[in-house]
């Protein structure tokens, strides 16, 4: 388990840039390396405002967007299309705009597709989906991601895991259906902690004063059940990217002492 770190931008427009700076050149080190790149997408307005500033971004032509497996770490579970969805809102904000292989775009099933109205059985598909990606050099049901993004809500909630109920509980599936959450729509297909845990890279995504208490919760040893923000770690590195404001109730210890 990796130490968290912080890095406290000025405001969420210049954190969404050297966010999309950060992740273009971890995935182009993740192509040159072994070929290919994996990133877990989240949705929300930081996540898309990421999303958005790479589709600005001159430097978006360094990735091989043909060699790039896209996942998401939860979704609202909508009709295909729908514009709550997380992969509609991720479509507008970056990805019809680069040549991805709709073959690597990894989208959790809608409701109405296959599966109907059946969230259980929709999240047990992406469970196995994920892992016929996982190589023996994964060591467990999950491919290693490299980078993998989560939004922060303010109530210490990422991706569909939100604190007490049963999805943040979960310790053996990699993927769950949620039912009851207490933001809409109450349905909800969401990646688990273990699953989480997972990639190389955990990066948490925060902007705005209706931020800052959570971040300092999950940052302040708090537990994984009571907010789930605080369970997030990657293997290698966690990352916190912060704006001013979302970073305004920190102790001073975990502040950073140099941030852009």
């Amino acid at each position: 388990m990796s130490t968290p770190q912080v890095v406290v931008h000025r405001d969420k427009d210049l954190m969404a840039k050297a966010a999309a700076a950060r992740l273009i050149t971890k995935i182009v080190d993740a192509q040159a390396a072994r070929g290919t790149a994996s990133v877990v997408l989240t949705g929300g307005r930081n996540g898309n405002g990421l999303l958005a500033a790479l589709a600005e971004s001159p430097a978006r032509e360094a990735v091989d967007w043909t060699r790039l497996d896209l996942w998401w770490g939860d979704e609202r579970f909508l009709p295909d299309g729908d514009p709550e969805r997380n992969h509609t809102q991720a479509r507008a904000a970056l990805l019809d705009a680069v040549p991805l292989d709709p073959s690597r775009v990894h989208v959790m099933a809608p409701s109405d597709g296959p599966y109907g109205n059946d969230v259980e059985a929709a999240a047990e598909a992406y469970a196995a989906e994920l892992a016929a990606a996982a190589g023996p050099e994964n060591h467990g049901p999950v491919p290693t991601f490299d980078v993998l993004l989560l939004g922060v809500g303010p109530d210490t909630h990422v991706a569909s895991l939100f604190p007490e109920l049963p999805a943040v509980r979960e310790t053996e599936r990699t993927v769950v259906g949620v039912h009851g959450a207490p933001k809409p729509p109450p349905t909800r297909i969401s990646l688990t902690l273990p699953a989480i845990r997972a990639a190389r890279e955990v990066w948490l995504l925060a902007a705005g004063e209706d931020k800052a208490q959570a971040a300092a919760i999950a940052l302040s040893g708090a537990g994984e059940i009571q907010a789930p923000a605080a369970g997030a770690h990657g293997r290698s590195r966690t990352l916190w990217l912060l704006d001013e404001a979302a970073a305004s109730s920190l102790p001073r210890a975990l502040y950073p002492p140099a941030s852009a």
